[in-house]
């Protein structure tokens, strides 16, 4: 690559140092220094004269703006493992290729799954505010104050048994959880078998016979609000509900509703369905001790962005060293 022009690659959010350092040794790459989202505009003049576009889950690649890439424009390498931002078959379309970093975030968003599923039912949230927002106000230790669930021989049901919501049983039946999941097809036997996993074809009936649910799937048309409202009153009243995969996966509407309504114990969300807007009601929710909000950290430790970083460096490299990137997302099959 040092005997070609240097690829222009232009970079739509703050990357962690030594990922931005490593792109300006190896490509003519325009950071984004002051991390504010990159307008519409900054994005089309970015497609009509870059190479390269090294997008995050929070820009919006849709068709039409695939639509003003110029011939130039050969590649679109995505900072992000999941893909639903892009309009895989519009670039497809254009001869744009679309990467993305897979593999790297499976075990960070498992803990963060983890830290909700024990934060939710054992209030850790609640107990902090108590010290934080009175302090010297706490009275000591009482037998009955501050009463949460245990999880130890409760079953969780994962939605979406691939790399992360297998971690998630991995983490969760060290914890004492019988493992239930839900997935397109079984696991392997072999991880079945590790996990003591019962699998159910028919989400309805897995929701009806779980304490804690995981949602572990990707974005999709097929997911969307696949926690609908009717799925939702399939809970039991003293079960949660986790989320740490995409917020349109659940129907916030039939959740805050279930919640007002003690129709189910409570939740812990990672994500939310109108990012970066949180609805209010969960918030006044969450005030109330009901939810556990997070601003979409699941993934977020330097370890796990670093390792982002050098697979979009990998793809971009291997381009336009001639070969197939590693990452290469396919369009859909029509």
């Amino acid at each position: 690559m040092t005997n070609r022009k240097r690829p222009r690659v232009y970079i739509t959010r703050k990357l962690p140092d030594a990922v931005e350092t490593r792109m300006r040794e190896l490509f003519d790459a325009e950071l984004n220094v002051e991390d504010g989202p990159r307008t519409r505009e900054e994005l089309i003049e970015a497609v009509r004269t870059a190479d390269v576009l090294v997008p995050t889950v929070t820009d919006r690649i849709d068709a039409a703006l695939i639509a003003e890439a110029g011939p130039q424009m050969k590649l679109i390498a995505s900072f992000s493992n999941g893909t639903d931002h892009i309009d895989i078959d519009a670039a497809a379309k254009k001869g744009i290729t679309v990467t993305n970093t897979p593999n790297v975030l499976t075990e960070d968003t498992a803990d963060m799954t983890m830290a909700l599923i024990l934060a939710v039912p054992r209030r850790l949230v609640q107990g902090a505010r108590v010290l934080m927002d009175k302090p010297g106000e706490w009275e000591g230790w009482s037998p009955t104050w501050m009463l949460g669930r245990r999880i130890w021989g409760k079953r969780i049901g994962i939605i979406g048994m691939g790399r992360i919501g297998t971690a998630v049983a991995r983490r969760a039946k060290a914890f004492g959880l019988s493992i239930h999941y839900h997935n397109r097809k079984r696991v392997n036997p072999a991880t079945e078998d590790e996990l003591e996993a019962t699998y159910w074809d028919s989400l309805d009936q897995m929701l009806a016979r779980v304490d804690i649910v995981s949602v572990n799937c990707p974005s999709t048309p097929a997911t969307f609000h696949l926690l609908s409202a009717r799925r939702l009153a399939l809970l039991q009243p003293t079960s949660y509900v986790v989320n740490t995969a995409r917020g349109d996966i659940i129907d916030e509407d039939a959740l805050v509703q279930a919640l007002r309504t003690g129709k189910i114990a409570g939740a812990g969300l990672d994500v939310f369905e109108n990012e970066p807007a949180v609805n209010p009601k969960l918030v006044k929710l969450a005030n109330e001790g009901k939810v556990v909000l997070l601003p979409h950290t699941g993934s977020a430790t330097i370890e796990g962005r670093i390792d982002m970083g050098d697979k979009v460096i990998i793809n971009i490299r291997t381009y336009f060293d001639g070969h197939r990137p590693p990452n290469r997302v396919l369009p859909s099959r029509s």
